[in-house]
């Protein structure tokens, strides 16, 4: 039976806090891994290179070029890849280490469970989140909306699911989910705006007040304590926010 090697890819910006964990769980699985930098100014590539990683250095591009210029750094077809805040469980260490002797699919599906301030939540529509992350790269690509990238495979490309998660270390304080609420909303609302999307002021709390309805309630956010709730809050500020931005661009550029 053919061996199939992967290559896993990570990008990086600043992660001395979560590449090393990240690492460790690709190094059962991954014939090579390689890791592209935004020129860091930690303690990354110190991290980096005390493992049998190929350690690249590239200005960022935006998430999805980003990804898309690291997949083809990659030597072999297959590629794994990860953010520096996810790791593999053993479940799905040992699910990959199956399918490198029997490799029946173009693309993998993995779920992933994100830890939020210590707490590991099932709910809110956080879980499973369903992710390609294993796929052939010559069949597939990442496309999707910055900050939102996702791996788009060809039509007709064969995509399985797999056992296990994708362990996702996303926020360690609220303080940390507010700065990344800041961050990507204003990538977000930059990219919806190429995009041609449009909004109003009653949108905008329509879509807000819908997301915390739905992510506390329907998608029983309730079930996951406190964090659920503020999870549920804070999305839903989000959503209010990226809008917001949107609406002020739309108005500032059609008053030029």
């Amino acid at each position: 039976m053919a061996y199939t090697p992967i290559s896993a890819v990570v990008i990086t910006y600043n992660e001395e806090r979560n590449i090393e964990r990240c690492i460790r769980s690709l190094l059962p699985v991954a014939d090579e891994i390689v890791v592209v930098d935004s020129l860091s100014k930690d303690n990354t590539k110190n991290i980096c290179l005390r493992y049998a990683v190929r350690f690249i250095e590239h200005p960022f591009e935006g998430y999805v070029a980003q990804k898309n210029w690291a997949l083809q750094q990659a030597q072999h077809d297959y590629v794994l890849s990860l953010d520096a805040d996810e790791a593999l469980d053993e479940e799905l260490q040992t699910e990959i280490l199956r399918l490198k002797h029997n490799m029946q699919a173009d693309a993998y599906r993995m779920n992933r469970l994100t830890n939020y301030c210590g707490r590991w939540i099932y709910h809110c529509g956080w879980y499973p989140d369903r992710k390609i992350r294993l796929w052939n790269k010559n069949k597939g690509k990442w496309g999707g909306l910055n900050p939102h990238d996702r791996v788009e495979m060809q039509e007709g490309s064969i995509i399985k699911q797999l056992k296990g998660n994708i362990l996702h270390y996303s926020y360690y304080s609220i303080e940390d989910h507010h700065r990344q609420i800041e961050h990507f909303t204003k990538i977000l609302a930059e990219s919806m705006y190429q995009a041609g999307r449009k909004t109003n002021k009653v949108h905008m709390y329509l879509a807000a007040g819908f997301k915390f309805l739905r992510d506390y309630f329907f998608r029983w956010g309730i079930l996951d304590g406190k964090e659920g709730f503020i999870i549920s809050y804070l999305s839903a500020g989000a959503t209010f926010k990226k809008y917001k931005l949107l609406y002020e661009k739309i108005k500032k550029n059609k008053r030029k």
